[in-house]
């Protein structure tokens, strides 16, 4: 039986339970002496996590855990194989990834038993926010039910005195209030001493474009334990794998304080974001260049990281996490929703919308069979990742007018999620409209521009002021949309 990779198309052997026992048992041997690092989770923060532990000094044997399905059999028979189961622009991962190799110190599997072999296990799982639109107001939930199996899992297996690290975003009060007692009583069902547990928590601030592993490695880190305890023993594994040295870590008194710190950053960039949208559609009516007008503010220090107009929001943060920590708000501590934060995720959510708009617009509300290319399908920048993308949203509306559309992303061949071909080089053929979405640093290529230059499409929407410091190199015939600008 076999998996197949949804991106190269690639086969890899489905991995058999049994034979995965003693190949664990193998890599252990063959890494006798070195500390065990297991990791659950193998998506874009759980690979990049255990190839940094992987490379770290201390030199720790890494196994990494996903779950038996098609998108888990994959990853799994990708690491084993040799093969990196991203796509990153950071150059990093491919000479990490080859070190591992050469030690001999990765390995990947589905077998839960790996936790009763680790001294440390790192959490890096999804937990999703179940989310909708219902007469124009946002109705949403959060399905603990996978991340508390996960954690049960663990908490079946793993010794007694093992440090259980939470790097997943989780509403604040996860630690303390449920993964606590979940392993409270499993350790009592196995006659362990619950006095030893050993939980920490320390959110992952992964960076998935050309600087993916230094966004761990090289980057500061909140913490904190259900007790002391745990905290210090938090502190002395992530010394051990982060250069603390020159980026400092941060206690915190608690757990909820940790998980808070997380949700509230988030959610202070999507309420950045959400705002400047608003300001984005005065400008347009105003007449108004809002990149020069935001360019004068950023020169005051106290408004520097004022954001720039855009598409919309992707990524499996900002889309979800200012709802994480409403619904933890509520059905934790029993407290109020937090209205802002809630709109700030229903702003963003609908922004591509705009981009559509106008687009629309410049056509007279016509685009029927308008050929259509859009630039880059992957949420953000320099990345292969199209999780909860803002396209996708763009993409659906201008099907329903009709359009003809073809994708092209320098680092994806295929949208997983709308099971669609992605084109990697540029076609042949020519397009009506040519719609910019993402700023991919390929698209800086001379090759771009003749390219544009070469099709001569009737629009370029750019939704990033892209062009603004590119227009020269363009035929002045050419007319271009920019999303921001009036």
């Amino acid at each position: 039986m076999y998996s197949t990779n949804p991106i190269s198309k690639k086969k890899y052997k489905v991995p058999n339970n049994e034979k995965d026992s003693e190949r664990i048992k193998r890599f252990l041997e063959k890494n006798k002496g070195k500390d065990v690092v297991v990791i659950q989770g193998l998506g874009f923060v759980g690979f990049a996590m255990a190839l940094v532990v992987a490379n770290s000094s201390h030199d720790y044997a890494v196994i990494g855990v996903d779950i038996p399905t098609k998108s888990g059999y994959w990853k799994i028979g990708a690491i084993n194989d040799g093969d990196i189961p991203i796509v990153s622009s950071d150059p990093k991962i491919e000479e990490y990834f080859n070190t591992t190799k050469n030690k001999g110190n990765l390995f990947a599997t589905h077998d839960i038993s790996a936790f009763s072999e680790a001294d440390v296990i790192i959490v890096d799982i999804n937990l999703d926010v179940k989310k909708d639109s219902i007469n124009k107001e946002l109705k949403f939930d959060v399905d603990l039910a996978p991340f508390t199996e996960a954690i049960k899992s663990i908490a079946k297996n793993c010794k007694e005195d093992s440090l259980v690290l939470i790097e997943t975003t989780v509403p604040p009060g996860t630690c303390l209030n449920i993964v606590k007692p979940i392993f409270k009583d499993f350790f009592k069902e196995r006659k362990l001493d619950s006095r030893k547990l050993n939980i920490g928590h320390s959110y992952e601030r992964v960076m998935p474009g050309s600087n993916y592993i230094d966004s761990i490695e090289n980057f500061h880190r909140v913490y904190a334990g259900i007790n002391s305890k745990s905290a210090d023993s938090t502190r002395i594994f992530l010394e051990s794998i982060i250069k603390t040295e020159e980026f400092p870590l941060t206690k915190l008194s608690n757990t909820n304080s940790s998980e808070m710190s997380k949700v509230l950053e988030n959610s202070y960039r999507a309420m950045n974001i959400a705002f400047i949208q608003e300001w984005t559609e005065f400008a347009e009516i105003a007449e108004v260049n809002l990149y020069e007008t935001i360019a004068g503010i950023k020169i005051r220090p106290t408004h520097s990281n004022i954001m720039k107009p855009g598409l919309g929001v992707g990524g499996y943060c900002l889309t979800k996490d200012p709802l994480l920590a409403s619904w933890a708000s509520q059905n934790i501590f029993n407290g109020n929703n937090l209205p802002q934060s809630e709109r700030a995720v229903e702003i963003n959510d609908s922004m591509p919308n705009h981009t559509f708009k106008r687009v629309l617009k410049a056509f007279d509300n016509d685009i029927e069979r308008k050929k259509i290319l859009i630039l880059g399908v992957s949420y953000i920048n320099d990345v292969g990742d199209t999780r909860y993308t803002p396209i996708e949203t763009l993409y659906e509306n201008l099907l329903k007018e009709g359009a003809d559309i073809s994708l092209h992303d320098p680092y994806l061949s295929y949208w997983n999620e709308k099971k669609l071909p992605i084109l990697q080089k540029l076609p042949k053929n020519k397009f009506d409209i040519l719609i910019i979405t993402i700023p991919h640093k390929q698209f800086n290529e001379k090759r771009y521009f003749d390219y544009i230059n070469y099709t001569k499409p009737e629009l370029i929407v750019d939704t990033f002021g892209f062009y603004l410091n590119h227009i020269g190199k363009l035929d002045n015939r050419i007319k271009i949309l920019t999303i921001g600008k009036g």
